[in-house]
């Protein structure tokens, strides 16, 4: 399998929070802001960035990889041997994925890790 040639942005990144009075914390955000570092507390989470995520996040994680494989659902269930229209079902979130299946997703989908999808 392939290894990972660059670090992903949130592996370079980390976030400090800190709990006090207003005028400290101001002070600190000043002091961020003149060594560099940018105030994330206007950031979006990512439920509220993707909306569809919040409702059914395994079934976009199926969707997403299946996307970046260019592969249509019924490619995928000639692959995995499931249904297409079970597929169909885990994306929309009707059905349930479970381990077995989530393995076959993983493996034709060239997903690292099979728990995406559970």
């Amino acid at each position: 399998m392939l290894e990972h040639t660059r670090k992903r942005y949130t592996e370079l990144c980390s976030e400090a929070r800190f709990v006090g009075p207003k005028e400290k914390i101001d002070r600190l955000k000043e002091y961020a802001k003149q060594i560099g570092l940018s105030d994330a507390s206007e950031s979006l989470t990512i439920a509220e960035a993707f909306p569809a995520y919040g409702d059914n996040p395994l079934g976009l994680a199926l969707r997403g990889a299946r996307h970046r494989e260019g592969m249509t659902q019924r490619e995928l269930a000639s692959v995995t041997g499931i249904p297409q229209r079970h597929i169909s079902e885990m994306e929309s979130g009707k059905r349930q994925i479970g381990r077995e299946r989530a393995k076959k997703l993983a493996e034709a989908l060239h997903v690292a890790d099979y728990r995406v999808f559970l």
